[in-house]
């Protein structure tokens, strides 16, 4: 009770603008599905959909699914432009649905890509953020097997991340990508739900495919997946430009901003009194919930989005460059590709639309946006469980210099000796692509010349890093893997 009133003073304070109409609209740029929808177009995504709700299964799959939990086909992309003539059954070039356990009628879309190198290579997933953006994403502009070209065909990837594992890309929570549900009490609300939806994922893939059970499995991600990567970790998990400890993170924010030229000095005072509440609500949610969990996502936003209208027309994944008009990167070739009725065919996916970015998804996250999973991570550091945290440097939205603030305020055995660590030179080809520190289990690297999607602006360095983490080290004399 105590903390609910010092709570409400809060409140009123940031609903104020809300109420000086008579009604609530939800154009309102303060209110939370409007900041969603704001995220989607600054994207550039337009679905014709904003979640995969289907009115009803008609018979899709429903056949197959009451035998198995998995459905899955080999398949090759009509648009592949392809000089060898490979087959589908030489791809290993898998894609399917999950029929989600715990679930009144969802089911969880997903891309399988065998190894082009070995069979025993690690099992690594890829979740994209948002929340509610689809790892399609990833798997056509950052580190899949493909890119795609501006008629939307693909071409072979030569750093995508199939060279050196075995990968998995999973369209979640229900109703981002080709998942989808007849059923709106699927949409998730939590890390607890998307992880344990996850989980059970992974439980059938690997029944599905007991040859992949006993390799190395890593967890790999960006953004807000930072959110839900360390609930399920295994071998080794790598966070990627991450949002995991909102606390240390948003204080981050106007500091880097200050010291990348994006504001004066004079803003950076004027936006650092907003610190103080922003810091409050995130200790509330920690202990009150979801009253406090939304005032500290509406506090908080005000600093970022007091720092976005000092810098114009920036572009915040990657301070280097503008938005294109209102927009900041253009994925409609994607778009574009996954909405042909060829591929849908040869995916197997029906009827189903495909949604980039869902503002749906990402509001019935909005409760779970400020909370700390970073306090999970210490127990998985002392069971020897390897962590990887990565960030660009050109990112604002989920900046370099936060990341390296939360990983180095983490509390755990090797806390003293990994802050004294000294950074290392990333070298790959004979340059140098960023700068790493690592003690343990626990390595932090920053990445030169890169955004918030590092293996897009990055792709050689991204794959490098890959390989030698997955082998035990970033440093490139101590693996023996050479840099492609």
């Amino acid at each position: 009770m105590e903390n609910l009133m010092l709570l409400l003073p809060l409140l009123l304070l940031l609903l104020a603008p809300l109420a000086s109409t008579t009604t609530l609209s939800l154009d309102n740029p303060s209110f939370p599905s409007t900041l969603a929808k704001k995220m989607i177009r600054d994207f550039n995504l337009f679905p014709e959909r904003s979640i995969n709700i289907v009115e009803d299964d008609d018979g899709l799959r429903s056949s197959s699914f009451q035998q198995k939990k998995i459905v899955e086909k080999r398949f090759k992309f009509p648009n592949l432009v392809d000089p060898n003539g490979i087959s589908v059954d030489d791809l290993g070039h898998h894609a399917g649905y999950y029929q989600i356990e715990h679930s009144h009628a969802a089911r969880m879309f997903y891309f399988f890509f065998e190894s082009r190198s070995r069979k025993t290579d690690p099992v690594v997933i890829w979740l994209t953020g948002g929340p509610g953006c689809s790892s399609e994403l990833a798997l056509f502009y950052e580190n899949g097997p493909f890119k795609i070209e501006k008629n939307s065909s693909l071409v072979w990837n030569e750093y995508g991340w199939d060279q050196a594992s075995n990968l998995l890309y999973v369209d979640q929570p229900t109703g981002t990508g080709f998942s989808y549900s007849s059923d709106n009490r699927d949409i998730r609300h939590n890390e607890q739900g998307v992880s344990d939806d996850l989980y059970d994922f992974l439980q059938a893939f690997f029944k599905e495919h007991p040859e992949f059970a006993k390799n190395d499995f890593y967890i790999t991600g960006e953004s807000y997946a930072g959110h839900y990567i360390p609930a399920f970790a295994a071998r080794g998990f790598a966070i990627g430009n991450g949002l995991t400890d909102p606390l240390v993170q948003y204080k981050a924010y106007t500091d880097y901003a200050l010291d990348m030229g994006i504001i004066k000095e004079s803003d950076y005072k004027h936006i650092n009194t907003k610190l103080p509440a922003c810091e409050t609500a995130i200790k509330l949610c920690g202990t009150d919930g979801t009253i406090a969990c939304m005032a500290a996502y509406l506090a908080c936003n005000t600093i970022f989005s007091s720092i976005k209208s000092v810098a114009g027309n920036i572009n915040h994944y990657d301070i280097r460059k503008e938005c294109e008009g209102s927009l900041c990167y253009d994925f409609s070739n994607m778009e574009n590709l996954l909405s042909k009725k060829s591929v849908k065919e040869a995916l197997g996916v029906g009827d189903i639309d495909f949604v980039s970015c869902s503002p749906v998804v990402y509001q019935a996250m909005i409760m779970d946006w400020m909370r700390n999973l970073e306090a999970g991570i210490p127990h998985l550091l002392e069971d020897g469980i390897k962590l990887l945290v990565y960030a660009g440097e050109y990112d604002l939205i989920c900046n370099w210099l936060g990341n390296s603030r939360w990983v180095h305020a983490m509390e755990w055995s090797g806390q003293k000796e990994f802050g004294a660590s000294a950074d290392v030179p990333f070298m790959v080809g004979g340059s140098e692509a960023g700068l790493f520190k690592t003690h343990g289990p626990l390595t932090f690297l920053k990445v030169h010349d890169a955004g918030h999607m590092v293996p897009m602006d990055q792709p050689k360095a991204a794959l490098n890093m890959l390989k030698r983490w997955a082998k035990g080290s970033l440093s490139e004399s101590t693996t023996g893997v050479s840099s492609m």
